[in-house]
């Protein structure tokens, strides 16, 4: 049995994780830089999130096709589901943050493109329903600092006070 994820799975993980923190690095810097260069943070961020949809459900797919490899030494099954429930909650949570986000903008109701691409969006704008699905949208994006941050503290324990082999497996590099 492999000891590390496959190639695919490793490149679509750490393309996920440049793509999410380019989003939330284009939301956060917005309000540093000047209005005229705003829309560039927006494009980039909508852009970032789009991206991280479809990446996200290739992820889904390609974790369906090949299993997780080993973590040696075998932890307990506590932790075993604890992070299977924390695996399901990230990939939930970048499933539905971009729709939220593809649901603001429609609502808006005018025009807007992802790479020139024209996207479609409502007739007729609907502020409440833009407003509502925008809070939701911010919620999930703030609770997803958390989670992220006990996704990467959870792989460095194990890596340095387990001492297994559950970061390594994510690893670029040489197979083991």
């Amino acid at each position: 049995m492999r000891s590390k994820y496959t190639s695919l799975q490793i490149t679509l993980h750490w393309l996920v994780f440049l793509l999410v923190v380019g989003a939330y690095c284009a939301m956060e810097l917005k309000g540093f830089a000047p209005r005229s260069y705003r829309p560039i943070f927006n494009a980039t961020h909508v852009t970032c999130g789009i991206s991280v949809f479809f990446l996200m459900i290739a992820r889904l797919l390609v974790s369906i096709k090949y299993r997780a490899p080993a973590i040696t030494p075998k932890p307990h099954p506590a932790f075993t589901g604890l992070s299977h429930l924390v695996h399901t909650v990230i990939y939930l949570m970048f499933i539905v943050l971009p729709i939220l986000g593809f649901m603001t903008v429609y609502f808006k109701g005018s025009d807007w493109s992802v790479l020139g691409i024209p996207m479609p969006h409502a007739v007729e704008p609907d502020e409440d329903m833009q407003f509502t699905i925008k809070s939701y949208h911010e919620l999930l994006a703030n609770t997803g600092y958390f989670v992220i941050g006990i996704h990467a503290f959870a792989a460095l324990f194990h890596h340095y006070v387990w001492k297994d082999n559950t970061l390594l497996r994510m690893m670029p590099g040489k197979r083991k």
